[in-house]
């Protein structure tokens, strides 16, 4: 048989671990090619591709956020060759396989649950007795009826061959994200999350896990993201992986991870800050909500203090990045509950803040109790909520407006200095200023088009002039700051009105040429003339002394400069303030 697996992965940089799985597995009595596409490409495309293959047998890898697109390719291929046989699996189809099964007829098969071993038993029948039913964990059709077989034990992981040693794959290794995963399974019982409906974690042979990240980084791969549920369950095992990474790891790979924060100890996080190289590891760590009523009805246990305490000394390490989640639109959280779980988690300033929406997954015990919250949610996927008894489609709106601000204006770091002294200083919380700043975007039509990096500084100032905020001039500044300070070249025209004439500019850059001495000895040592300052640098009028307020946080407002030095060979910039002379 010619035998196919493919998914639609959301970003080209992505890889899927799943099929690779069921290659693996399936070897070497059968020789599955694996194909991958996205879901930005068009099916025809996709279906083209895979019909000029000639494959008897086609397995798709389903998850919410390819199931739509990937039921196209289903069907345009089933038109095409009817005799062609479909066979659909992941998290997405494992659950509702009877629904799945009577509302698509294209689809022959559907692999519940674990793959590999059901998958490979499927194959064995497909090409001799064709007994399904002694195939445990399918759904199949038989003379026009529907079928579904008891699902199988869970596998011993010890014993999977791994999925990284195709030779084909070794070209791509630099360029895309790798996946991989030491465990399956979750301790925990969230109510929202698909994991929790397995019960128990069980381990890969953590020697076979260290010589496929050997492999892995000698062939080029950088980005390498663990896929464990929570990878610090066992902090035994952690410290064991986190010391065999810190000490094999090569120049430039990154290790990214989900923590549970609020049960990492003190001691693990004193030994990474102080063994772990800068950049090693990432950490994504799940909040979604500091509200403990909500917890609760989710099943969700976490200590909110021990998680901010995690994060602190994480952040004060300097060493490792953090990506922190929310998910709006748990059971009996409202607006304004939702407002404060906001507040108290960006007060920790993660590097990252996601703000998602609940997603009504299938078999999650969320979805099977919804009318118990009066849940309203999409028919199909993603599943995500559009009320409930306490949060109305109006409020969900508005957070959405949070959310698309928040990314743009935090998560891309261009102008940390402004958002701070926005946040502290001029609007009662944080998420008042995403939230109000975020509705003005929505309304300007701002959402529905594109942007340039100027645009983000000429829409939040234009914002806070129509709030006319207070001193909006040593905002102004701040902008300016941040806006030159992420410059590697002079910028050939600032979004900003320029502050000095030709004359008065040429006027100031003699006098800096002069006394060079007091733009302190760094510029000093860099021994630039007229020539040079009109060539690589820019100056711009401060209204405040922005030295002394990032070193001590006061405002001294009065007659200030900075002064851009733009290096083009090594490609970097200084930035010199200075008091301008009266």
């Amino acid at each position: 048989m010619n035998i196919i697996c493919t998914t639609l992965n959301a970003k080209y940089i992505h890889t899927n671990l799943a099929i690779r799985c069921l290659k693996a597995y399936a070897a070497p009595e059968f020789d599955i090619k694996i194909k991958e596409y996205t879901i930005k490409d068009p099916a025809m495309n996709i279906v083209s591709d895979l019909f000029q293959q000639k494959a008897d047998v086609i397995g798709f890898s389903c998850y919410i956020w390819n199931i739509e697109e990937t039921l196209k390719v289903v069907n345009m291929l089933k038109k095409i060759d009817p005799s062609l046989l479909i066979v659909l699996g992941g998290p997405e189809v494992s659950y509702d396989t009877l629904e799945w099964m009577e509302k698509y007829p294209e689809i022959d098969f559907i692999v519940m649950g674990e793959g590999e071993q059901t998958f490979k038993q499927l194959l064995f029948e497909l090409n001799e007795e064709r007994n399904f039913e002694n195939v445990h964990g399918i759904a199949y059709r038989e003379n026009n009826k529907i079928f579904i077989t008891p699902q199988r034990n869970k596998l011993n992981l010890r014993e999977l061959p791994s999925p990284f040693r195709f030779e084909e794959d070794i070209p791509h290794l630099s360029k895309r994200v790798t996946y991989i995963e030491t465990s399956r399974g979750c301790p925990f019982s969230c109510q929202f999350c698909l994991s929790s409906i397995e019960v128990g974690v069980r381990y890969f042979d953590r020697e076979r896990i260290k010589e496929d990240i050997r492999y892995l980084m000698a062939n080029g791969a950088k980005t390498i993201k663990f896929v464990d549920r929570t990878f610090n369950i066992s902090r035994s095992y952690a410290m064991e992986m986190f010391r065999f990474l810190i000490d094999e790891h090569l120049p430039g790979t990154v290790f990214q991870f989900e923590i549970t924060a609020d049960i990492m100890r003190p001691e693990v996080i004193e030994f990474l800050n102080r063994e772990a190289p800068k950049g090693l590891f990432r950490f994504e760590i799940g909040v979604q909500s500091t509200n403990d009523y909500t917890n609760e009805l989710v099943k969700r246990k976490q200590n909110f203090e021990k998680l901010k305490r995690t994060v602190t000394m994480v952040k004060e390490g300097k060493k490792i990045d953090q990506h922190l989640d929310l998910i709006a639109g748990l059971p009996e959280e409202d607006y304004f509950s939702f407002r404060k779980t906001f507040n108290d988690v960006f007060e920790m300033r993660p590097e990252e803040l996601q703000l998602g929406f609940l997603k009504m997954l299938r078999g999650t015990g969320l979805r099977l109790r919804a009318s118990e919250h009066n849940y309203v949610y999409m028919d199909h996927s993603p599943y995500e909520i559009l009320s409930n008894n306490v949060l109305s489609f109006d409020d969900i709106v508005r957070i959405k407006q949070v959310e698309d601000v928040l990314e743009k204006y935090w998560n891309d770091h261009r102008m940390d200095n402004t958002i701070e002294f926005l946040v502290t200083r001029i609007f009662e919380t944080p998420f008042d200023f995403f939230q109000q700043f975020g509705s003005y975007w929505d309304e300007q039509g701002w959402s529905r088009i594109g942007h340039q990096l100027e645009d983000l500084f000429t829409r939040l100032y234009s914002f806070l002039e129509q709030k006319s905020v207070q001193d909006l001039d040593c905002i102004l500044s701040l902008m300016k700051y941040d806006y030159l300070r992420h410059h590697k070249y002079k910028p050939r025209k600032p979004w900003w009105n320029v502050s000095f004439t030709k004359e008065e500019r040429s006027k100031l850059y003699k006098s800096i040429a002069d006394t060079s001495s007091i733009l302190g000895k760094e510029f000093e040592d860099l021994q630039l003339d007229e020539k040079d300052l009109f060539k690589h640098t820019l100056v711009e009028k401060l209204s405040f002394d922005i030295h002394k307020y990032l070193n001590t946080g006061i405002i001294e407002k009065g007659s200030y400069g900075l002064l851009a030095y733009f290096d083009s060979v090594n490609q970097t910039n200084h930035l010199f303030p200075f008091k301008l002379e009266k």
